[in-house]
C-alpha cells in the first residue's frame, strides 16, 4: 500500500501524540495535516455552561458541525488515509462516506475501545464505529485478540513510546537528584488508595490535578502539574518514579511506561506481560505486585549508592534507545504496517 497524504484527525495540543507523529510523518516525506476535531468539541463544550448542557441534553449540533469541517478539510487536501485518533468526535454516517470515497481509514486509541473508565476515554460513537475502519492500532494486546477474532479486522499493537531531545536529557542528567519517590499523573481513587498505602511506609510526591482534593495524608508532598521541559527534568530528577496503571489498562502499559526509562529515570512499575516484556526482562525497571511488594522494592532502590543509581539510569536510557522505544522508531513502524498490510 503505497500512501503518500495522511490526515490525521485527534487533538492538536502541545501534549498530543497526534503531533508527535505529524511531525516525524512529515520528517520521513509524507504529506500529513492535523484537523483538531476534539480541540473544536472541548472548545464548544467548555465555552459556557449553556453548551455544557445542551452537550448532554442530546440536542447540540456540534458534532454535525465537526464532521462537515472534517469533510471540507478532506475535500480540499485529497487524503489517501484518515488516521483517527479515538474517535469520539466522529459520526458513524462520516465514515462510511468517507470509505465510498475509497480513503483507507485507521483507527488508534490510546485508551480502551470496549472499555471506558471515564467520561473522556470514549463514547458511543466509538463504539459504533469499530467496525468501520480498516485497520486498527492498539497498545494492548487483549484489544488487539479482540479486534482480531471478535470484529475480524486488522489489528497491529503500537505500543507507546517517547519523545526526548538529546540537549533536554543532558539538561536532565545534571539536576540535583531527590532522594524520594514520585508519581506524576492525576488522582483518582485506586491512585489515591495505592500511594497512600506507601506513604504509611515512606514519603513521596505527587504531581498533578487536584491532588489537594484527594489527600491530606501526611506523608504525602502535593506539586502542580508539569508539562513540556519541566515534565522530563521531574521524572529525572527524583530516586524513584512509580507508575501506576487505570482501570481500562490494568494488564499493559501505558505513557509512563517509556517515559521514564527512556530519559534515564529509575522506574517502579506494577508487573505486567507489557512491563516484563519490554523492560523487565533487561532489569532497567523494578515491578510490583502489591502495595508491600511496592515498598520492599521501593527501599531497596532507595539504598542503592549513587554510582549503582547511575548505572541503571544509563542502562534504562540506552535500552530504550537501542529498542526503539522513541516515538521516530514508532512512527516507522506505524508505516510499516500499514504498507505491508493487504486489504
Amino acid at each position: 500500500m503505497n500512501i503518500k497524504r495522511i490526515l490525521i484527525v485527534g487533538s492538536n495540543q502541545v501534549w498530543s501524540l497526534e503531533r508527535v507523529y505529524q511531525k516525524h510523518l512529515r520528517a520521513l516525506g509524507l504529506e500529513t495535516e492535523l484537523f483538531a476535531a476534539q480541540d473544536l468539541f472541548y472548545r464548544y463544550y467548555n465555552k459556557s455552561l449553556f453548551n455544557k448542557l445542551l452537550f448532554r441534553s442530546g440536542l447540540s449540533t456540534i458534532y454535525s458541525t465537526i464532521n462537515e469541517a472534517l469533510n471540507e478539510m478532506v475535500r480540499v487536501f485529497k487524503p489517501e488515509l484518515i488516521w483517527v485518533f479515538k474517535g469520539m468526535e466522529l459520526m458513524p454516517s462520516t465514515l462510511n462516506q468517507l470509505k465510498k470515497q475509497g480513503i483507507v481509514l485507521v483507527n488508534y486509541n490510546p485508551d480502551n475501545p470496549f472499555y471506558f473508565s471515564s467520561r473522556g476515554s470514549g463514547n458511543v460513537n466509538v463504539t459504533n464505529s469499530i467496525g468501520l475502519y480498516d485497520i486498527h492500532f492498539t497498545y494492548d494486546r487483549g484489544v488487539q485478540k479482540t479486534i482480531q477474532n471478535e470484529i475480524k479486522l486488522p489489528c497491529f499493537i503500537l505500543p507507546f513510546g517517547f519523545e526526548l531531545s538529546s540537549t533536554l536529557y543532558e539538561q536532565c542528567t545534571r539536576q540535583v537528584e531527590v532522594h524520594k519517590l514520585c508519581f506524576i499523573g492525576n488522582p483518582d481513587k485506586y491512585r489515591v488508595h495505592f500511594l497512600e498505602k506507601i506513604a504509611d511506609s515512606m514519603p513521596l510526591d505527587v504531581y498533578g490535578n487536584h491532588w489537594d482534593h484527594h489527600t491530606h495524608h501526611k506523608g504525602i508532598t502535593v506539586h502542580p502539574p508539569v508539562y513540556g521541559d519541566d515534565f522530563w527534568k521531574a521524572l529525572y530528577r527524583y530516586r524513584v518514579q512509580l507508575n501506576i496503571m487505570r482501570p481500562h489498562n490494568p494488564a499493559s502499559h501505558n505513557m509512563r511506561s517509556f517515559e521514564i526509562p527512556g530519559v534515564g529515570g529509575i522506574g517502579l512499575y506494577p508487573d505486567t506481560i507489557d512491563h516484563r516484556e519490554y523492560l523487565g526482562n533487561e532489569q532497567v525497571v523494578a515491578l510490583f505486585t502489591d502495595t508491600e511488594s511496592c515498598i520492599k522494592q521501593a527501599t531497596a532502590i532507595m539504598n542503592m549508592t549513587p554510582q549503582a543509581a547511575l548505572e541503571l539510569r544509563n542502562r534504562a536510557r540506552k535500552i530504550s534507545l537501542s529498542r526503539g522505544y522513541d516515538y521516530l522508531s514508532r512512527t516507522i513502524k506505524f508505516l510499516t504496517d500499514i504498507r505491508e498490510n493487504r486489504l
